[in-house]
């Protein structure tokens, strides 16, 4: 399980990236799209033309307030399938600027990662999000297969990472709340993208102290172990999909991996802004 989620983080870069880089900018605004709108679009678009209400479920710990304005109009202005193409253009734009298509092991890498992508598109059930991307034909080019394959296991493990949160009761502004206790992403970064009133942060951040799981704004002992618990339980759900795989050849995933995140890291695709 520790070398599944390894090869995934060290991959995850390669999709991540597709959030932050100018290329995308770009592209979306040349459909018309702008502010937010752009990455709601851009993400849901493997749905059609996504309600804003489909966009609160399935993206979970955004203010649904902001994503109904952010959504508003959007598919007034351009098509799901022009989304999906500047979506992939743009992909392959900013991995090719981080130099992924030299990379040694390409080849490999793809390989292993498209068995897991496929393995995990045989289950499909109460993943949402996944299976719209997952239905998404596999582009030609390996380095945007690479990346769609990465794409729809972010979304497996996305979609199973929700289930988890649900079963333990702990809502989108809690589970947003409890990641930024952790150190491990700004709080800044988290409440604007979000877009939470800060009331409503404040209100739900006592509450999560009054249940123990907050000591000031750091994780309590009881936070932890309820989010070492959803982590451990997300993984166990993202396991069918490396379950294609032997011990050693997710070993070896998880090894190959490496380069291709830090690339895209070194290239600055994931800065902010």
């Amino acid at each position: 399980m520790k070398t599944a989620r390894a090869a995934w983080r060290r991959l995850e870069p390669v999709h991540g990236m597709i959030y932050f880089i100018p290329e995308a900018r770009r592209r979306y605004a040349e459909l018309g799209l702008s502010g937010r709108a752009r990455y709601f679009a851009s993400r849901s678009a493997a749905f059609g033309r996504a309600s804003a209400e489909l966009v609160i479920s399935t993206f979970y710990n955004f203010n649904p307030d902001f994503v109904r304005q952010a959504v508003a109009g959007a598919w007034d202005a351009t098509e799901p399938q022009q989304v999906l193409d500047a979506r992939y253009a743009a992909a392959g734009e900013g991995l090719r600027r981080a130099g992924i298509h030299e990379l040694p092991h390409l080849e490999e890498v793809l390989t292993l990662t498209r068995r897991a992508a496929e393995a995990a598109c045989e289950h499909t059930q109460g993943r949402p999000l996944f299976a719209a991307h997952a239905a998404l034909p596999w582009p030609q080019e390996p380095v945007l297969q690479l990346w769609h394959a990465q794409t729809v296991l972010r979304e497996f493990r996305g979609d199973g990472h929700v289930a988890c949160l649900l079963s333990e009761g702990v809502g989108g502004l809690e589970a947003l709340i409890l990641h930024a206790a952790t150190g491990e992403v700004p709080v800044d970064f988290l409440r604007a993208s979000r877009a939470w009133p800060e009331d409503e942060w404040a209100a739900t951040r006592e509450r999560l102290r009054e249940r123990g799981l907050l000591d000031g704004d750091s994780l309590s002992a009881q936070g932890a172990l309820l989010r070492g618990h959803i982590e451990d339980r997300t993984d166990r759900l993202a396991l069918p999909a490396y379950a294609a795989l032997s011990d050693a050849e997710c070993e070896r995933l998880a090894e190959l991996a490496r380069p291709f995140g830090h690339a895209v890291v070194e290239a600055g695709l994931l800065k902010i802004g």
